[in-house]
């Protein structure tokens, strides 16, 4: 069966679940941080889904597909850097920490297979 909405892939899901765990978790960041730390990951975290949707959206060209998708990637590397200064600040417990890093490389991996084989994602449309 074709996925008809990219809420159905599991890399966007679990992009978005990265997004909402940071969130969570930079609301006890200090106070200092709410334009640096708190501001710049929540961005970056949100835009890996967020990215997603438009690289969906744009399948029908695989030019447009691949740059979408590498956005995502370096969005999701500037995540894991938000998420590693979280913990050596000393903002999030290793748990935390292990839990995010862990999602952070799913995701990771996953937007690795899709820029290695956009074939498999982009529309074929018959000339």
């Amino acid at each position: 069966m074709a996925v008809l909405n990219v809420k159905e892939l599991t890399v966007y899901k679990k992009s978005y679940k990265q997004a909402m765990l940071f969130f969570k978790i930079s609301k006890c960041f200090p106070a200092e941080e709410r334009y640096a730390l708190t501001s710049q990951g929540r961005r970056s975290s949100r835009s890996v889904p967020m990215n997603l949707r438009e690289a969906w959206a744009k399948r029908r060209y695989i030019a447009h597909f691949v740059s979408k998708v590498t956005d995502c990637d370096g969005e999701n590397a500037e995540t894991e850097t938000s998420i590693d200064f979280a913990y050596d600040c000393g903002y999030i417990t290793v748990e935390e920490y292990k839990q995010m890093l862990n999602l952070n490389h799913e995701v990771g991996k996953m937007l690795g297979v899709m820029l290695n084989t956009p074939e498999k994602y982009v529309l074929h449309i018959d000339p």
